[in-house]
């Protein structure tokens, strides 16, 4: 068995909310860019709602307003390494603060740690965002 480095954050969310959500790209970037959760919520939010007229990013925010988003702090969008035989998982990611795309989330990855109110680790990462500087 396969043992995958977490590490239990949620970016801030406890502070201004409780219960769950289905949230992770705010928390993701909360975490690996080292904002404010209630910052990354609107931001986010914001965006939702210039694409989908829901002001909220509670249940969830499609990619490309993400990456949108992401850009704008300088952020870049890499494929994930690839491996023979198998996938790329959270440990397989570049040292430094990234964050990972999975299948339907998102999470903070730093130093190939999950950082994550919950274990996302064992799920396959598709790529990540990163700053330019991280390799």
């Amino acid at each position: 068995m396969r043992i995958f480095g977490y590490e239990y954050n949620d970016g801030g969310r406890s502070k201004y909310f409780k219960g769950k959500a289905g949230d992770c790209a705010v928390r993701a970037m909360a975490i690996a860019l080292e904002l404010d959760y209630k910052d990354c919520y609107n931001e986010l939010a914001k965006q939702n709602q210039v694409s989908t007229g829901q002001k909220s990013a509670r249940n969830g925010i499609w990619k490309k307003d993400f990456e949108l988003v992401l850009k704008r702090y300088g952020w870049v969008w890499h494929k994930a390494p690839k491996f023979d035989g198998r996938k790329a998982y959270c440990h397989d990611m570049p040292k430094g603060k990234v964050i990972g795309r999975m299948s339907r989330h998102y999470v903070a990855i730093i130093d190939g740690v999950c950082n994550d109110s919950w274990n996302s680790g064992q799920k396959m990462v598709y790529g990540y965002w990163a700053k330019p500087d991280t390799k």
